[in-house]
């Protein structure tokens, strides 16, 4: 027998599994579909599994290169790859496990497989075999089916020797060679992973910077410290193909009008990802689609057909799982009428996770000149830092961009220790349109890291006492 729902939410990922959460908290008779694991790509095969492998090759590279500095004498240091992926998996199943007690305990149902929608208040699910195992109707549907790895042409993944950050995550040996196509987050952070165990990593990159969204400054600085460990970078490089010989890869390349031929065992393509949209119902519903995602109104997250809604990855950029979540509880916070406020996706805090980390919420100093604001900027080297001196971690900066009228915070960039933690203070200090006094006047425990972000605010009204 078909069960009725208030609200069906259809992928279970940090989009959809937050909104049925915040739905059933709400009162809403609540399901999530999904036919994989909880959690999505993020918990899966992203956010969560990344992280691990990135403090592995943290804690290696601390060992390994620097522990003479803090006075820790080792010999015969050595790592098992293996284990390294193991420890990895292991806690992206413990993470979704925990996912699935957190819908059992908010007493929503869960189904697991593939649903299409049969009409805009009815889903059918399939099996593996794409047999029909159930069908459900719901007042309300949120689609939150994600994205997945882009593809082209020119740079045809196979999975085996040209691969995705999926394959990169979970690779039975270590390359003894990767060429990285594509220098935003994904990427830049398996260069520096790979590239600390020893693999020869080159970096190839269409644009003229890697992170090619961040301030050119924490680029330059990254590029400056990427090249140190050896690795090999080629901006404004464009790919003509990729292809597999003997075994390995060789990826064609111009730049600067020259042909260049670079080879490795692997390719990891990380240039970008597209909307899971194919095979669900969406064209038969008459969805509306605009660049391989859906198109909903951002008051609300509707789509043109009313009563489906749809949220994160798969409706577009930022492809981030924090906006999915936001998102997601937007999404029925609205449906249950509580008004609440519109996303700013000027005020999203992005973070890439490589040693230096970086991140950075609104604009870079280029975007603010481009929109015709007279700037103050204050910067404050970790350098200038007695806890960066004390902990031992003294590359970067804190970069922060005010307008000169109003005093008013219009972007922060910070490179170095805990970037991605430091940022939530000046992501919420945008949100409230705070002035470079506010931060300046607020009073930072010492000593800490985050006194350099009250010391480059000092440092734009030339305030700055420890520099």
């Amino acid at each position: 027998m078909n069960k009725s729902y208030d609200i069906a939410i259809l992928g279970g990922g940090p989009g959809g599994y937050v909104a049925a959460i915040r739905a059933a908290q709400l009162g809403f008779k609540t399901v999530v579909i999904d036919k994989d694991n909880l959690g999505g790509i993020c918990l899966n095969w992203g956010c969560i599994p990344t992280k691990s492998l990135l403090k592995n090759a943290e804690i290696f590279d601390l060992m390994k290169n620097r522990s003479g500095d803090f006075g820790i004498k080792v010999e015969g240091l050595s790592f098992d790859f293996n284990k390294i992926i193991k420890r990895s998996r292991d806690i992206s199943d413990r993470i979704t496990k925990n996912v699935e007690l957190l819908i059992k305990k908010n007493k929503i149902d869960r189904l697991r497989g593939f649903g299409k929608l049969i009409s805009k208040n009815q889903i059918d699910i399939f099996d593996n075999d794409k047999k029909k195992i159930n069908s459900i109707t719901a007042d309300k549907i949120i689609i939150a089916t994600g994205a997945r790895p882009k593809s082209v042409p020119a740079i045809p993944v196979d999975k085996k020797n040209i691969i995705t950050s999926t394959e990169a995550m979970n690779l039975p040996t270590q390359p003894k060679d990767l060429i990285v196509i594509g220098a935003g987050a994904i990427g830049i952070e398996f260069a520096y992973f790979y590239s600390v165990l020893g693999t020869k990593v080159t970096i190839v990159e269409m644009l003229d910077q890697i992170l090619p969204v961040e301030d050119k400054e924490v680029s330059e600085t990254l590029s400056k410290n990427f090249k140190k460990r050896g690795i090999e970078i080629y901006t404004s490089a464009k790919v003509e193909k990729a292809e597999v010989k003997a075994g390995n890869v060789t990826v064609h390349i111009e730049k600067d009008g020259k042909k260049i031929e670079l080879k490795a065992e692997k390719v990891l393509s990380a240039i970008g990802v597209t909307g899971n949209i194919e095979g669900f119902g969406l064209e038969e519903l008459g969805v509306e689609i605009y660049k391989n995602h859906i198109k909903v109104d951002k008051e609300s997250y509707q789509t043109n057909v009313p009563g489906i809604y749809a949220i994160g990855d798969v409706i577009g950029p930022p492809w981030l799982a924090h906006v999915a979540s936001s998102e997601g509880i937007h999404c029925v916070e609205t449906l249950k009428g509580l008004n609440p406020h519109t996303i700013n996706y000027d005020n999203i805090p992005g973070c890439t996770y490589c040693i230096p980390q970086v991140a950075s919420v609104g604009m870079t100093e280029a975007k603010a000149i481009e929109a015709g604001y007279e700037l103050k900027i204050g910067k404050f080297p970790f350098m200038a830092s007695g806890k960066a001196f004390a902990v031992g971690e003294r590359e970067g900066f804190v970069k922060l961009i005010f307008d000169a009228k109003y005093g008013e915070l219009l972007g922060a960039h910070i490179i170095g220790p805990e970037a991605t933690e430091l940022i939530a203070e000046l992501t919420l200090a945008k949100s409230l349109e705070a002035t470079y006094e506010a931060i300046v006047k607020t009073v930072h425990a010492h000593p800490t890291l985050s006194e350099s972000i009250m010391e480059a605010a000092a440092n734009a009204y030339g305030e700055s006492i420890h520099i």
